[in-house]
């Protein structure tokens, strides 16, 4: 009974809501007239808190559902419902809502979820569903699709009370997808926080490590400010201007004149108690911007081009600056919970019940069996295992095939194909647009057919915010066929075995593959 409650209590888990972490807001100068005019946020008043679709709330009712016998009184006292201890945790909330949550190949699932559910408890359901591996880099997107625009929801948020600010008619929809760089600028914030695109009013000197760059982002009481310039879409002209912005907890501002940062130069556009930064999917298409770096910040209940404060960067680098320390300064230390909770838990309570000193290499070639002590011989054996399962699944594919270099064509075809990491038919211009979407760190990658050269792949890899693409060239040699990355040097039987080598060296690559894009359908 007590390993019952356990279960039941940690699943219920998933329907907690995260605390929200309230800074203080910085003292900041709101002067001149508004640059994009801030439109106030809709009343409360009036709003229904029903999910607003054909579907309508269903409550559970465990009256209606007539008395269910208690069949093992010796062992479950009759005070206990099994109604009411049976259902998963959100069935026994008072209110749910049906929500619809598609993939990245537009396969879509609907899910019955209680009214308090959070980003975080959806990402592990579907994790579970689809027997995904948990790396802490799935994540749950909003898109706006007559808006162009998407964002990150953030782990705690409630995902009814995002879906609360859609019209009727805004065809809103909620993604499942990997994003690496979700939480990276914990790990690298200097990568992410250009020296010259931040100020920051301390005692430092502008000498700042990782750690403490992040601590003056949280700490409500020091006043980092980010800066720098961006085109701006000017409310009801199609035409971009540039202009100097500058960020602080205050609020987004931009300059009348120049790069001065006076209080009587600053004029205010926005603040993000009630807004939220997006990225533009088709900025160039939809909104004419000068690039493909374009952003936007948008009121919760407000749902019209009209009311998009429209940003555009010259580069990625600069655009995952502002769009990061526009989190930042929203959410503050909220963030960082978000990002050390996973890890926590995965302390606190192991994935494995097996302790790994458990494990032994053992030899079965012999006689007599014997355990293998020494390390280098059992990594030895595990090496030639591995080439040995190799060959047999060579063997047994060229069995159906004629020509040698079919056969090995077939083999290689037949390993990689069922990986991951590998995307048969996709596009230079699909691999780019799925890598950053993915997130656009070191190490993220993916391999797929080469649409110039039928017989070759290509290796698409993003190093440094940008996206750069190998090409693995096939070598014959005395009837077999190899993969290589440097015109033969290093030679490879498979793409596995490519992949694998440099995953944990970098050869040739600017760095080693470390993230592979991933699609699941629902």
């Amino acid at each position: 009974m007590s390993a019952m409650n356990d279960s039941l209590d940690e699943t219920r888990s998933l329907g907690e809501k995260a605390a929200i972490f309230q800074g203080t807001r910085g003292s900041g100068n709101v002067v001149g007239s508004a640059f994009i005019p801030l439109r106030s946020s809709l009343p409360n008043a009036g709003v229904s808190t029903h999910f607003k679709g054909n579907r309508k709330s269903r409550t559970v009712d465990e009256t209606q559902m007539g008395h269910v016998p208690n069949p093992f009184p010796e062992l479950l006292p009759s005070s206990v419902s099994l109604v009411s201890e049976c259902l998963l945790p959100w069935t026994k909330s008072s209110a749910t809502q049906v929500i619809k949550v598609y993939s990245e190949d537009n396969t879509s699932r609907a899910v019955e979820v209680p009214s308090d559910i959070t980003a975080r408890d959806i990402c592990q359901l579907f994790i579970l569903k689809n027997h995904c591996i948990d790396d802490h880099s799935w994540t749950l997107f909003e898109q706006i699709p007559h808006l162009s625009i998407e964002r990150t929801i953030e782990d705690h948020e409630s995902v009814i009370e995002v879906q609360s600010g859609w019209g009727m008619d805004s065809h809103c929809c909620l993604y499942f997808r990997k994003n690496y760089a979700k939480y990276e600028f914990f790990k690298k914030p200097l990568d992410f926080f250009p020296e010259h695109m931040v100020s920051i009013s301390s005692e430092t000197n502008g000498i700042m490590n990782h750690s403490q760059l992040i601590q003056t982002f949280l700490s409500s009481s020091s006043c980092p400010e980010i800066h720098g310039f961006l085109h701006a879409k000017e409310h009801g002209r199609k035409s971009w201007k540039k202009f100097y912005f500058v960020l602080r907890r205050s609020g987004l501002y931009f300059s009348n004149k120049g790069t001065s940062k006076e209080p009587r130069h600053l004029q205010f556009i926005a603040e993000f108690s009630d807004s939220d930064v997006y990225t533009l999917l088709s900025g160039k298409k939809v909104y004419g911007a000068p690039t493909d770096y374009g952003f936007c910040v948008k009121a919760s209940k407000l749902n019209a081009a009209r009311d998009l404060k429209l940003l555009c960067a010259d580069d990625e680098q600069t655009r995952t600056c502002w769009v990061t320390a526009m989190r930042l300064f929203k959410y503050g230390m909220q963030l960082y919970q978000n990002f050390i909770q996973p890890h926590q838990k995965q302390k606190s309570s192991p994935m494995r019940s097996i302790s790994e000193n458990s494990l032994v290499a053992m030899d079965f070639s012999g006689h007599k069996t014997r355990v293998i002590e020494n390390p280098s011989e059992a990594l030895s054996v595990a090496v030639e295992e591995g080439l040995s399962w190799r060959r047999k699944s060579c063997h047994r594919l060229s069995s159906h095939g004629s020509p040698s270099t079919s056969q090995s064509s077939m083999s290689s075809i037949a390993i990689h194909v069922a990986q991951p990491w590998f995307h048969s038919k996709l596009s230079r211009d699909e691999a780019q647009k799925l890598i950053t979407q993915q997130g656009l760190i070191d190490g993220v990658f993916l391999v797929r057919d080469s649409q110039s050269n039928p017989r070759t792949f290509v290796l698409s890899l993003c190093h440094t915010q940008k996206i750069k693409h190998f090409q693995i060239v096939p070598v014959e040699e005395n009837g077999e066929l190899f993969y290589s990355l440097d015109d033969g040097h290093t030679r490879f039987t498979d793409l596995l075995q490519l992949v694998e080598f440099y995953q944990l060296n970098r050869g040739v690559l600017p760095c080693k593959l470390k993230h592979h894009c991933a699609r699941i359908t629902l």
